[in-house]
């Protein structure tokens, strides 16, 4: 934080603010805690993450597993014995690291776990600006990369709600594939509000007038960028009850309902 001269630094936490300034930091904060430590715990589990003709979003695309889902057939000879095996440490790195490094939630951990800032005009816990022009934060600028991975992974997860229409005893509409398709919903809308496919779509551009194909995809993408947060939380959410809800009806505490 940049005081201006002639003006003492504010110790940590310090501010004039009358406000309830640390609501938001505070549930951010418990918000992305509880979900990093359910998908962790999701993650190296290993089992539990299909049933039927549904497959946790956690582990899709399984490309070595135990599922009939699993595109290689099970976990090969040459793995490790020492190394822990699960489908979802193969696949998981891609989605995580587009959000670690997107940019809405980059200003949010920011906030909630390094207080950098805390809040705006509330005393930081250090002297100096980091910014994102070192390592290790300067390798935030992969978001755009980490977007081209997240695109291929919707068209997986589309591939699996279609899956999840066909039953044993044919087509068919479950609890589970409303839930999955929810998922795939609220993903895309995250996912197609992204500052850097805004910036792809047509930020580019000085002159929208060039390219009416641009400034119609632009103005597409910043429609859904406009409610970007909103969708960040509500996917982050969803795609973790889509894994609890196929976890939950694999070990036989729920009861998937055959709706059609």
């Amino acid at each position: 934080m940049i005081e201006a001269p002639g003006l003492e630094r504010r110790s940590f936490g310090q501010t004039m603010r009358a406000d309830v300034w640390w609501t938001q930091p505070l549930l951010v904060f418990f918000g992305l805690s509880v979900f990093i430590i359910y998908s962790t715990w999701a993650a190296f589990q290993g089992q539990n993450y299909f049933f039927g003709n549904y497959i946790s979003p956690f582990y899709s695309p399984e490309i070595f597993g135990e599922s009939p889902h699993s595109w290689f057939g099970p976990k090969p000879n040459w793995w490790p014995a020492w190394l822990i095996f699960s489908p979802a440490l193969l696949v998981l790195w891609a989605p995580a690291g587009f959000r670690v490094t997107c940019y809405y939630y980059r200003g949010a951990y920011y906030k909630a776990f390094w207080a950098d800032p805390l809040a705006c005009t509330v005393g930081e816990p250090r002297n100096s600006y980091w910014g994102e022009r070192s390592f290790p934060l300067i390798m935030q600028n992969v978001h755009r990369y980490f977007l081209y991975l997240a695109l291929v992974f919707l068209v997986i997860l589309s591939i699996d709600v279609w899956k999840a229409l066909w039953f044993s005893d044919g087509f068919g509409i479950g609890i589970g594939t409303i839930v999955l398709t929810i998922n795939v919903i609220l993903l895309s809308g995250y996912t197609f509000g992204c500052h850097s496919l805004r910036h792809l779509a047509g930020g580019f551009l000085d002159q929208f007038s060039k390219s009416t194909t641009c400034y119609r995809a632009y103005s597409c993408v910043t429609c859904f960028n406009q409610r970007h947060m909103l969708w960040a939380w509500l996917s982050l959410f969803w795609v973790g009850f889509s894994d609890l809800y196929v976890r939950l009806c694999a070990t036989g505490i729920w009861h998937d309902v055959r709706l059609l």
